[in-house]
């Protein structure tokens, strides 16, 4: 019997899961007068009179920053920037080996987003795009808003983004194999937070006509006068004028929970239509577990976790995807390539069931289809 893997001693051995390694030899004085002074002096010239030239004779073009004020890491909280290094490693590590990006994480003391804003402008001129991560809400909307419309390289936040864009490649798949379609079909979200919000969003986007949304009060509606202006945003997506608490809520045919654990009414699910389409993503626990949704009869049942059918994981998008705003030079990230993006995701799986509606996350064609699907997107656009 082998024993348990204690992630601490692994990480302690490695001390820190990425490092920055030399594409070119220097051996001798000649390497040495080329690749640094005086050889330097002239694509640094040469890109002081284009600074877009940075994108071929430097990292630039395939560097991220994954940025991060450690107030919201993973299902921990906040516990501060050198806590959330680990993470941000792990996400470097990832886009390096799936998708051959070279990313780095900042991490970064300070908690008021107009500061945030100003560094992270200030640092991106070393970067081809910038990953959010991990930031609590509401502010992270500001920083995101303010970064994508000041910025000219693209701003992915993962906790929105990639949730939603996995979420909808799902989706597409469950509903395939329910015999649903999109037009038809009425949407619960639990969760109005960072993942909530994006989904509901990038839902509404792609043709979902009824998305209902929750928090911790009940459901978003136009009679809520509590509400910030993000969930006013998602209450305009309330079509069926819904307005009570989530365990009252009947007739949904989906139900995507963005929450904690126990955020999910077994009576809500069992007032679904059938065939139901249940995602839970809380991390590490999820809303409901593999047992409770058999014994609910949930037909299709998502969660992020590996050791469940259906991992409704992250990975299966930020690395394809920052590859694609990487390569295509994008400057701002668009509803319709998140779209295609997820069905890109989709599309890597042959033969959709009730337990394979997303591909695996090694899944190697995963990079390469979404690459595929956002450039057609983006040449749709231009």
């Amino acid at each position: 019997m082998t024993s348990a893997i204690d992630p601490s001693s692994v990480h302690r051995k490695l001390r820190g899961k990425i490092s920055i390694c030399g594409k070119a030899p220097i051996r001798t004085i000649s390497d040495l007068a080329t690749l640094y002074t005086p050889g330097v002096a002239k694509p640094c010239l040469e890109i002081a009179k284009d600074s877009k030239l940075a994108y071929d004779m430097t990292m630039k073009g395939n560097t991220v920053a994954i940025v991060t004020d450690g107030t919201r890491v993973l299902g921990l909280g906040d516990i501060g920037p050198e806590a959330a290094l680990p993470v941000m490693e792990g996400k470097a590590l990832i886009m390096q080996q799936f998708a051959g990006i070279d990313a780095f994480p900042i991490c970064l003391r300070e908690k008021d987003p107009d500061r945030i804003v100003e560094i992270v402008k200030a640092i991106s001129p070393g970067f081809g795009a910038i990953n959010l991560e991990d930031i609590s809400t509401p502010k992270v909307f500001y920083i995101e808003k303010r970064l994508t419309e000041e910025l000219d390289i693209p701003v992915f936040h993962d906790d929105q983004h990639g949730t939603a864009i996995v979420s909808l490649a799902g989706l597409y798949n469950a509903l395939g194999v329910a015999g649903k379609e999109i037009g038809k079909v009425k949407v619960g979200i639990v969760g109005a937070g960072s993942a909530g919000y994006a989904i509901a969003k990038l839902l509404h986007a792609a043709g979902f006509p009824d998305i209902v949304v929750f928090d911790s009060k009940g459901a978003l509606s136009a009679s809520r006068r509590d509400i910030d202006e993000h969930k006013m945003l998602l209450a305009g997506f309330n079509k069926s004028g819904y307005s009570g608490p989530l365990a009252g809520f009947a007739g949904a045919d989906i139900i995507i929970s963005a929450s904690r654990p126990g955020a999910l009414p077994h009576e809500a699910i069992r007032a679904m239509n059938k065939p139901n389409i249940v995602f839970a993503l809380a991390n590490p626990i999820p809303e409901l577990s593999l047992e409770e949704a058999k014994s609910l009869k949930i037909d299709i049942f998502g969660t992020g976790r590996s050791d469940y059918p259906n991992q409704i994981n992250n990975s299966l998008c930020f690395p394809g995807f920052l590859r694609a705003l990487l390569d295509l030079r994008v400057r701002k990230i668009t509803d319709g390539m998140k779209i295609a993006a997820a069905r890109g995701i989709s599309g890597a799986v042959s033969h959709p069931a009730k337990d394979r509606i997303v591909p695996d996350v090694f899944d190697k064609s995963v990079v390469e289809r979404i690459l595929r699907e956002v450039k057609k997107a983006v040449a749709e656009n231009e």
